[in-house]
């Protein structure tokens, strides 16, 4: 049977839009021209946040405008946000926004920001990072940094373009309409970690310290906090958790680390982003807020508490010691 080339390259590319992407380029012959565009889709729409742009943008606002902080003296240059359903934490990761937005109005705003996640699916090997040319959510493009990709990749196996883990996936891609609503201006890098090996961490701590060199960058690890029905263990095993953070002790968090006891779910995004701030020169972390479903939704204690926290990670100021 003779196949029509145009029907074959429509429905090619809309299977690719329903993979996560969608190419531009293509001409009325459905072939593949020079100037195509791979943009990925965020996959969260109307499940982790609102489909809708208004929405969602308005929803980001209050988050936003609500955190109460106090200014952050240093470029912040890393930070820890969670990543669960915009109604559950949205509010805390707010507060680490709030202050990106407010050092961005001050001349302060990174040229790229790093987001660092893991797979809720299951473990890969090293760091895939999302290709592509811009990432697509309600809120509208916004460019990936290939320059900083291929910066990122050459010479480290552990470190690689791969779309796949992140079809799907949420851990990182709930920060992108944050990341779009406060730094419009940015570009993104989006990767996830798909292992707790000591070579992955290195190869990917040491390509931000090199890619800090060449431009200013942003480090968010998107993680939550201890999962566990016991709201008075998830408290506690929190705060001793956010005061490793706070101390810039991350061998000490990943000695209490396992997968029965993971008091960060995205423990090695966590790990990375605190190695690469160590150094950078950041002597402390800053814990902004912390809350658990149990202090919002008492219901869920004795079922399913979950503990979020917002930290951030600021280079001394200048002039200090």
């Amino acid at each position: 049977m003779r196949l029509d080339p145009f029907r074959w390259g429509f429905a090619f590319a809309a299977a690719l839009t329903l993979c996560g992407l969608t190419l531009s380029g293509y001409g009325e012959d459905g072939m593949n021209h020079k100037n195509q565009q791979v943009i990925r889709r965020t996959h969260g729409d109307g499940r982790w946040f609102p489909g809708d742009k208004a929405t969602l943008s308005k929803m980001i606002n209050e988050y936003v405008d609500a955190a109460q902080v106090s200014p952050i003296k240093g470029r912040i240059i890393g930070a820890i946000a969670p990543h669960a359903g915009y109604i559950y934490s949205g509010a805390i990761a707010g507060y680490v926004f709030r202050v990106i937005k407010e050092q961005a109005a001050k001349g302060e705003a990174p040229d790229t920001v790093v987001i660092l996640g893991f797979s809720h699916r299951g473990g890969f090997g090293g760091v895939a990072l999302m290709d592509g040319d811009a990432v697509r959510s309600p809120l509208g493009e916004t460019a990936l940094d290939k320059d900083a990709t291929a910066l990122l990749t050459s010479n480290r196996p552990s470190v690689y373009l791969d779309y796949a883990p992140h079809n799907g996936e949420h851990s990182a891609e709930n920060q992108i309409p944050f990341v779009q609503s406060v730094l419009p201006g940015a570009r993104l890098v989006v990767g996830l970690i798909g292992d707790h090996d000591l070579k992955t961490f290195n190869e990917l701590s040491a390509g931000l310290g090199e890619l800090a060199k060449a431009k200013k960058i942003l480090v968010i690890a998107s993680s939550d906090m201890l999962h566990d029905p016991d709201y008075t263990l998830v408290t506690r095993t929190d705060q001793a958790s956010l005061k490793n953070v706070a101390t810039l002790q991350a061998q000490e968090l990943l000695k209490h680390w396992s997968y029965e006891n993971q008091i960060f779910c995205g423990m090695s995004a966590v790990a990375v982003t605190m190695r690469f701030v160590e150094k950078q020169g950041c002597r402390e972390g800053i814990v902004l807020r912390y809350r658990n479903t149990g202090d919002d939704y008492p219901d869920s204690r004795g079922n399913w508490v979950v503990g979020y926290g917002a930290v951030v990670f600021p280079l001394p100021a200048p002039g200090s010691r």
